[in-house]
């Protein structure tokens, strides 16, 4: 007698996550097209709340209206707390509630939570996302407190108190979501704080503790020595360091002496200045310097930089530090005449090669598609529209200030490259590239192919 197995179907851990993310952009939506979420008391369009909300869910800072002079405080706290929840992942955010009320927490939502967090397996994840949590708010508490203390004696207490909360919170975050629209101008950014010292350091710092990533923080937190860290954090701390001392003087190298940019500074505010913009391209979003004044060098170098993002398993976007990292080790090892990838004393499987170069292939093709599509639309230089889509899928927020007067069309564009660029990628990733697969049952015969 034959038991017949009937397997059910469920949701697969990141097809939740995905739609989860949609969820919580339309829900987003629908709260900032309220006429209470606007400083004027009229409702916003739809598409113009659709663009924010997903700009604040994907944690990239794209704007078509400025933040601190169209919301008001309640969609200031909207906003806020989308950035919150897109940075952590809303299955993070949701483990909260379980944690105070001392409920266990299932297999599901494990795996969900590792899929939120882009790693391949759920052990420990429980302890993972605790310190995850832990280590997010005393961050951003940490820079909050920082950043008030700056902006009270300017601002007054209770609105200086709101901007460091909301600031140290999208800094972290990597969304770039600014509200110092009134300090010096509409869509102006930290360019009123290019030479403090105190905002952009802590702006800084906030960004690249925020995208190196939750599972770099707790392996240094268990092994806080080098030489005993995983492969995966030396990638990250190594390529995380040469990116920003290579933007840094690439940045000083081609503006030194533009007066639009660091021209009209002192030495020292030029170094600050080059610092913090090398930092921000790294899907932060922030910018202390007018981004459509850069030199054509800065400008590929910005897309550059904006594609490659921040690390796996962060609050970043792009292909990612070490996606960069395999390729460059996959490079080295074929000039060198090897047939296998190390780094440290490890071998890199060829699966990780494999899916080093579908991020770039896929972050590539997708940036340019975009590009070709919006220029077509809008009769715009390519490069202008280039510089919008890779700053839409790194997650990054940074424009040379085409995306407030986009149509409609070329805005939905770049809403579908943000959400891509945020959960598609990382979905890829867990769901396609970074799992298990079983080896193949037929093996045909080796062929060679001429490359180069």
């Amino acid at each position: 007698m034959f038991k017949k197995h009937i397997r059910k179907k469920t949701a697969r851990p990141t097809s939740i996550m995905a739609a989860g993310f949609l969820l919580i952009i339309f829900l987003g939506a629908l709260l900032l097209s309220l006429p209470v979420s606007a400083r004027n008391g009229e409702a916003t369009p739809f598409h113009t709340a659709l663009f924010t909300a997903t700009s604040a869910t994907c944690v990239t800072g794209l704007i078509t209206v400025d933040t601190a002079t169209h919301w008001s405080g309640f969609g200031h706290v909207v906003i806020l707390g989308l950035i919150q929840i897109g940075g952590l992942g809303f299955m993070t955010m949701a483990s909260i509630a379980s944690f105070l009320l001392g409920r266990k927490i299932t297999l599901r939502e494990r795996m969900v939570m590792s899929a939120g967090l882009n790693l391949t397996d759920n052990a420990g994840i429980v302890r993972l996302t605790r310190r995850v949590l832990f280590g997010t708010f005393a961050f951003e508490s940490m820079g909050a407190v920082i950043l008030a203390c700056r902006f009270a004696p300017e601002f007054g207490l209770w609105r200086g108190i709101k901007m460091g909360i909301f600031h140290s919170v999208s800094a972290f975050c990597n969304a770039g979501f600014d509200i110092m629209g009134t300090v010096e101008h509409p869509f102006s950014s930290a360019v009123a704080y290019v030479d403090d010292p105190v905002v952009s350091l802590t702006l800084m710092l906030l960004i690249v503790i925020g995208g190196l990533g939750f599972f770099v923080w707790s392996d240094i937190y268990d092994k806080p020595h080098f030489k005993k860290l995983r492969l995966h954090t030396k990638l990250v701390l190594c390529t995380t360091g040469v990116l920003l001392l290579f933007g840094f003087f690439v940045t000083l190298a081609f503006e030194w002496s533009n007066p639009q940019t660091l021209g009209s500074l002192s030495v020292p505010n030029k170094l600050l200045a080059a610092a913090f913009q090398s930092v921000t391209l790294r899907t932060a979003g922030f910018n202390t310097i007018d981004q459509t004044a850069l030199s054509s060098g800065s400008q590929g170098l910005a897309c550059m930089m904006m594609l490659i993002g921040g690390s796996p398993g962060s609050t970043a976007g792009g292909i990612k530090t070490v996606t960069l990292a395999v390729l460059l080790l996959t490079a080295y090892s074929a000039l060198r005449g090897r047939t296998t990838i190390a780094a440290f004393g490890r071998t890199i499987a060829p699966r990780s090669v494999m899916n080093a170069v579908t991020m770039l292939m896929v972050g590539a093709g997708l940036s340019l598609s975009g590009a070709g599509l919006i220029s077509i639309i809008e009769g715009e230089e390519f490069n202008r529209c280039l510089f919008e889509a890779i700053s839409a899928f790194g997650t990054v927020g940074l424009s040379m200030g085409l995306t407030p007067s986009l149509s409609f069309a070329s805005q939905m564009i770049l809403i579908v490259i943000m959400y891509l660029g945020r959960v598609g990628i990382l979905t890829l990733g867990v769901s396609v590239l970074m799992r298990h697969r079983e080896p193949p049952k037929m093996h045909y015969p080796e062929g060679q192919v001429m490359v180069g």
